[in-house]
């Protein structure tokens, strides 16, 4: 599991790259990537490219703000990242990851 950011010079957008290995999926069909950006709407989820060994997906994220999110797969079961930013406490007594999009430029 991991989170990839690129920050880009030529617009106020964080590029960040998503990536279930496919061990951490249990044989899924399809895993989609759900959070704050898509107002947690499951219908909404971009969805994960299979690959060889991980489902990923890249989302071009506003910079300046924390994204919280999580991996559904197979439209039932929900997976963190282990490897996010940070993690918060939800009020279902799960915690969803955090991607932060934060500009680290100077």
């Amino acid at each position: 599991m991991s989170v990839k950011k690129r920050f880009l010079k030529s617009k106020s957008v964080c590029k960040v790259t998503f990536s279930l290995p496919k061990a951490a999926a249990n044989k899924a069909k399809t895993v989609k990537v759900v959070g704050d950006f898509n107002n947690w709407n499951k219908n909404k989820g971009v969805k994960m490219k299979a690959t060889a060994k991980a489902f990923t997906a890249t989302v071009e994220l506003e910079m300046g703000k924390d994204y919280q999110f999580r991996y559904l797969i197979d439209n039932k079961e929900w997976e963190n990242d282990w490897k996010a930013d940070a993690y918060a406490a939800t009020p279902f007594g799960v915690e969803n990851s955090v991607v932060s999009c934060m500009n680290n430029m100077n």
